[in-house]
């Protein structure tokens, strides 16, 4: 379960009627719609012919408290009223039309699929923002379709404009791919809170004997189980994360959502006691995304696939290639994919325990036991990480980012994490995309994307190319298939 930090989407659907056309035709094709759906959707008893309808209508679905709406053309539509719906209403609006065929062609035609053209061209021509199907005429089962797959990008809309993102620490010096021009935040509608380590640690002090902390002891050796875990240092781990759900709660101010981006290395471990990639991974489990080396735009793309999927996600690293020898014994004949659609996805232990393979157990981070710790010795504070392989999935493989110029931009693509195991150290998990190879070259790295990519554990990119759109992201790559060759791609290499 996710919780209380992605919104629960309040559907209400307006109908609306050019005056001369007859308004019977657009409220009975709206009662249609409203039965086939057959779930929870309000439907609004104004049908909209003139402005004074408009406000009407828009008033009453706010006293419904629907946050997302369905602007239904039942027959031409009221160009200007029907648009400014789109200004008035405080949610994502979708618009669609009316398919002919539920009466005669000469008093039971409504030209819907005419309106709809003026209806986009009005938008257009008010720089309204309002959500347009890829073929947005159909019958009430059609619009049926329409509907549902609204609801998950209308989820992510609404969460985005009502999200704070609360960072802790500077980004790493090393790590200049996690820093990015916050400009595009505000465009978005996410505000942000920036924040000392400092602030974190003393939040973390104040919290030592938590009456809240056996508890969540006791959740997390369950969760674990016997042997995967170390008791001693339960407690550190609990007493974290009762600090940073306080935090959320008494920061969200004028906000309704939270997520987190936290500097996680090298100071933290020898400051707190322990890496804190379990915590990370229990918290957006619970829908609260803790995204690694302060990745501002991470854990916004994290709190996007969260809003569309319904389910945790992960943040990891396009990390490495996957061996020859692996990619024969297990990969080679048994799927179909080439060496270079392959890549291993890792992080040092922040994806969640449901997503993770039986093998999972709290370990510690080698390279900063390298690092932060005597040679030789054994772990201490650099213990914390969930590590394992990650389980076998279909995946989306996605990032929302805002580049040095200031502009937005994204990337999509699907896939599947292989049922192979990775012998190798973290939690990691072996991925397959179609044409990775040339979408690494052409996108990766052509457009200078940083080294993290969120995890949908679904294959939900014909959501997330909606929300980008619907958000104004005007560039929304993907991994094109041979016969469509990238921009940049040399013809006779």
């Amino acid at each position: 379960m996710l919780g209380s930090n992605i919104p629960v989407v309040k559907l209400g659907i307006i109908a609306v009627s050019r005056d001369c056309f007859p308004i019977g035709l657009s409220n009975q094709r709206r009662k249609n719609i409203v039965a086939a759906y057959g779930g929870d959707i309000y439907e609004c008893p104004i049908t909209v012919e003139n402005e004074k309808d408009m406000l009407a209508a828009v008033a009453d679905v706010q006293k419904a408290e629907c946050n997302a709406l369905v602007v239904f053309l039942g027959n031409f539509g009221p160009e200007t009223p029907e648009t400014l719906i789109a200004e008035k209403f405080d949610g994502p609006c979708m618009f669609v039309a009316a398919a002919e065929g539920d009466g005669d062609m000469i008093n039971g035609r409504g030209d819907a699929y005419c309106g709809m053209l003026n209806c986009s061209y009005n938008l257009g021509m008010r720089h309204l923002d309002g959500y347009i199907p890829e073929y947005p005429v159909g019958t009430a089962q059609d619009i049926v379709q329409m509907i549902k797959d609204f609801v998950p990008i209308a989820r992510a809309v609404i969460g985005v404009r009502g999200l704070k993102i609360i960072t802790f620490g500077p980004r790493p010096q090393d790590f200049f791919a996690c820093n990015a021009p916050i400009k595009g935040l505000y465009e978005l509608g996410v505000e942000i809170e920036e924040n000392s380590e400092l602030d974190l640690l003393v939040s973390y002090k104040e919290h030592e004997g938590d009456p809240r902390i056996p508890e969540i002891c006791k959740e997390m050796a369950e969760e674990m189980g016997e042997g995967k875990y170390y008791e001693e240092l339960n407690a550190r781990m609990a007493q974290f994360e009762v600090t940073l759900l306080d935090w959320a709660e008494n920061h969200k101010g004028a906000r309704k959502y939270v997520a987190f981006a936290d500097k996680c290395w090298p100071a933290f471990p020898s400051q707190f006691g322990f890496e804190p990639c379990y915590v990370n991974s229990r918290l957006c489990s619970r829908g609260i995304p803790v995204s690694c080396e302060v990745d501002i735009y991470g854990a916004l793309s994290e709190y996007i696939g969260l809003c569309v999927s319904a389910e945790p996600v992960t943040l990891l690293d396009i990390n490495n290639s996957v061996p020859q020898y692996i990619y024969d014994e297990d990969i080679k004949g048994k799927y179909d994919y080439t060496l270079t659609d392959t890549f291993m996805g890792f992080h040092c232990g922040n994806t969640p325990e449901c997503k993770m393979c039986d093998n999972r157990a709290i370990k510690y981070q080698l390279i900063q036991h390298r690092l932060l710790e005597p040679e030789g010795s054994e772990p201490d504070f650099t213990r914390g990480t969930l590590e394992g392989d990650i389980a076998a999935s279909k995946v989306t493989f996605y990032r929302l980012q805002c580049d040095s110029q200031g502009e937005l931009r994204s990337y999509i693509a699907e896939g599947e994490i292989l049922d192979v195991p990775t012998r190798s150290f973290g939690g990691i998990g072996v991925f397959a995309i179609k044409e990775m190879g040339r979408f690494y070259r052409h996108v990766l790295v052509q457009k200078g994307y940083p080294h993290h990519g969120a995890v949908a554990f679904a294959h939900v990119g014909k959501y997330l190319f909606e929300v980008f759109k619907f958000l104004g992201v005007k560039d929304i790559a993907y991994n094109q298939p041979k016969s469509l060759p990238y921009p940049t791609e040399n013809p006779f290499a």
